[in-house]
């Protein structure tokens, strides 16, 4: 499968442009929109309960009755699973893509009982960019994640998206990255580097360690999995300052701490 991502400064944008998508064919538990729980006050009351992930810290899970309705009294036709993000804060998956695409990435916990992916729909999760729809749900935007079965249904969601406004993933991750380059930029050129020259290896190592499968590792420890996306680039100088950076401004993001220095 196929993902398609689009992130929305409002929930009722991301709401039109998941009737958009329903509207071409789409069916529900392949829609997911992820929202911040501030924007979401029917489901402020509802318990969810603590639970332990190793090395994440505390995270709460818990199944929302029913199911998440959208604009109109439309509903995604899922359980919808309330759940802390260290680093982000209480959010909202209305499906079990998003319960499942924090899961992976071991950012939280708690779906609704009894779902489950489907066979392939976990190879489809859009799981490289998971730091930037964290990004955006920090800043109070909604994210919506539509997964396609093939290339055409692909472009389809992709038009979708951005007829409703969206912003496009290259575009955010751009955005989030403009919020860190000075700081990042005045840190490397103390060690003596030249950021002009080495800033494209730096921000990859940078952003290396905030995939799923780095994140709150050292650099030693996420080795093979470097190893086998980056190839010999990740033992460069460049690479493994903007690592340690990246890696360091993960644990600040999940301690509450000062993310820009």
């Amino acid at each position: 499968m196929k993902s398609t991502v689009g992130i929305f400064t409002s929930r009722a944008k991301a709401e039109r442009a998941v009737e958009g998508l329903l509207s071409i064919g789409f069916q529900r538990r392949d829609i997911e929109i992820l929202t911040p729980e501030a924007n979401d006050p029917e489901v402020k009351a509802v318990a969810t309960t603590e639970t332990e992930q190793p090395g994440m810290g505390k995270t709460i899970g818990g199944v929302v009755g029913g199911a998440l309705g959208v604009s109109g009294g439309m509903s995604l036709g899922a359980a919808a699973a309330s759940m802390f993000v260290p680093g982000v804060g209480p959010i909202i998956a209305s499906g079990i893509i998003g319960a499942a695409l924090f899961g992976i990435g071991g950012a939280a916990a708690g779906a609704a009982a009894g779902d489950r992916l489907e066979e392939g729909m976990a190879d489809g999760l859009p799981r490289d960019e998971l730091f930037v729809y964290e990004d955006a749900l920090r800043r109070g935007r909604s994210v919506v994640i539509a997964l396609a079965d093939d290339d055409e249904q692909d472009a389809k969601a992709r038009e979708v998206l951005e007829q409703a406004g969206a912003e496009t993933i290259d575009f955010a991750r751009d955005q989030w990255w403009v919020g860190l380059r000075d700081a990042e930029e005045e840190t490397y050129r103390a060690t003596g580097g030249d950021f002009q020259k080495d800033e494209h290896t730096y921000r990859s190592g940078f952003e290396a360690a905030l995939h799923p499968d780095a994140r709150g590792k050292t650099f030693e420890e996420s080795q093979d999995h470097l190893t086998r996306c980056y190839g010999e680039v990740c033992e460069h100088p460049p690479f493994r300052a903007g690592f340690q950076r990246g890696h360091d401004y993960n644990l600040r993001l999940r301690e509450g701490g000062d993310n820009t220095v």
